[in-house]
């Protein structure tokens, strides 16, 4: 399934809180109620959005997580912003200075899915490079 403009825009609305009423979706994003519910449905039915769920605080890891530093072209960035905020993987986004533009904290279930979830984002538009870690094992300091 191809994702358009609208379709990410409310993946990344559902993010912040998938428990927005449709019609407040709808209101956000300048479309119909009907528009807005057609589109979760089909989002749903094609497997983009795999369901809602509660996010915990200190929900453990059950798949690979990574950090990307992300290199974007100039003009580019709010549109890059704005797809990487709408793949579910993406579990946050920052803005920083320096030598990259974005850190983005990826999870992805195993390695095949973070394979595929690399090169999605290597494809976006705009994406000048990329630098990936996998985070390995979280220490927590003692003071």
């Amino acid at each position: 399934m191809i994702l358009d403009d609208l379709d990410y825009r409310l993946i990344a609305l559902l993010r912040t809180n998938a428990r927005t009423p449709t019609n407040k979706l709808a209101l956000d994003l300048k479309v119909s109620r009907a528009t807005a519910k057609a589109r979760i449905d089909r989002l749903m039915e094609s497997g983009a959005i795999a369901g809602f769920t509660v996010v915990m605080s200190a929900a453990p890891s059950q798949g690979i997580r990574a950090i990307t530093m992300v290199e974007v072209d100039g003009k580019h960035e709010a549109a890059v912003m704005k797809r990487l905020l709408g793949m579910p993987e993406v579990r946050q986004l920052h803005n920083t200075n320096g030598r990259w533009d974005m850190v983005a904290e990826l999870e992805a279930p195993d390695v095949e899915a973070f394979d595929d979830l690399l090169r999605q984002i290597r494809q976006i538009d705009g994406i000048a490079s990329t630098d990936t870690s996998i985070l390995l094992k979280a220490r927590r300091s003692v003071g």
